[in-house]
C-alpha cells in the first residue's frame, strides 16, 4: 500500500510531464512514471487525479506566485519548482491536504528532485501562501493551530 507521500510524489512526476510535454495523455504520463510494484493501481489512479487536478487549476498557482514572488515569474522557474509549486497550491487551497503538511511535503520533495536553493524558494514562498490560505480559511487555521499544540 502506498503511503500519501508517495502517492504526491507520483503526483509530482506526473504533473512534471504534464507540464513538460505539450498534449501529454494521462495514460501516456501513466507509462512514463517510475512505480513502485507496490503501488497498487488504485493508487496511481489517485496520484493522476491529483496531477491532473493541480495542472488544470495552474492558472491561480501561476498566478499567486507570481504576486508573492514577482521577480520569478513561471518562465523563469525551474520546471521542477513549478510543479512543486503547482502541487502544493492545489493542495493547499482544494482542502486535499493539511497545509501545513502540504508545504512540508512540497521542500521534502524540492530537496530531492530540485536544485541546492530551491527548497528555501519553494518554502518562502508556500510559507506566504500558507498564511493566505489559513486567514481566508478559519477551519484550516484550526485544524493547524491544533496540529501545532500535539
Amino acid at each position: 500500500m502506498a503511503t500519501p507521500r508517495l502517492i504526491r510524489r507520483l503526483a509530482f512526476q506526473a504533473l512534471y510531464q504534464l507540464d513538460a510535454v505539450k498534449d501529454a495523455e494521462l495514460d501516456r504520463v501513466r507509462a512514463s512514471i517510475d512505480i513502485d510494484e507496490d503501488v497498487k493501481p488504485g493508487e496511481v489512479d489517485k496520484a493522476l487525479t491529483l496531477a491532473s487536478k493541480a495542472f488544470e487549476n495552474r492558472g491561480p498557482a501561476d498566478d499567486a506566485v507570481a504576486e508573492l514572488a514577482p521577480e520569478w515569474p513561471v518562465h523563469r522557474q525551474p520546471a521542477v519548482d513549478r510543479a512543486l509549486l503547482r502541487l502544493a497550491h492545489y493542495e493547499m487551497t482544494h482542502g486535499t491536504t493539511p497545509p501545513k503538511a502540504a508545504v512540508a511535503e512540497a521542500v521534502k520533495l524540492a530537496k530531492e528532485f530540485s536544485t541546492e536553493k530551491s527548497p528555501a524558494f519553494i518554502n518562502a514562498i508556500l510559507d506566504k501562501l500558507l498564511k493566505r490560505v489559513l486567514e481566508s480559511n478559519p477551519a484550516a487555521a484550526e485544524a493547524a493551530s491544533e496540529e501545532a499544540g500535539s
